[in-house]
């Protein structure tokens, strides 16, 4: 008997719940979506800069709130998204230790060419 009941009470809440929630559909175009893809990069570049210890330790310093920063970053527009993560790219950061050893290694390169050093013998 518990049983049944346990079921006609699991019942009634499964059907409340549906038939309480509402659908909609909508039609969207290509551009709409790609500017929301876009925009959500964006939101996710300039949040991973933000996440950075290094980043927050400078934030700290400089006696501003990560959670403040990170508060105004999800506030930006797309257009001031796109603006911010085309000034992290071109900012030297110190994030981009790649460029580092490439610009070491053709300046070793370019001595063992030379005759200065003698690194790459061994190699």
């Amino acid at each position: 008997m518990l049983s049944r009941i346990l079921v006609v009470f699991q019942l009634i809440v499964f059907l409340a719940a549906t038939a309480a929630l509402p659908a909609r559909a909508a039609v969207v175009n290509t551009g709409e979506y790609l500017a929301a893809a876009r925009a959500e990069q964006s939101l996710g570049a300039a949040g991973a800069a933000l996440a950075r210890a290094d980043v927050q330790a400078q934030l700290t310093a400089l006696g501003v709130d990560p959670q403040d920063a990170r508060a105004r970053v999800a506030a930006l527009s797309p257009a001031e998204l796109a603006q911010l993560n085309a000034r992290l790219d071109e900012l030297p950061a110190g994030s981009s230790v790649l460029g580092l050893i490439g610009a070491v290694f053709v300046v070793l390169l370019i001595l063992e060419l030379v005759g200065v050093t003698d690194v790459f013998s061994g190699v």
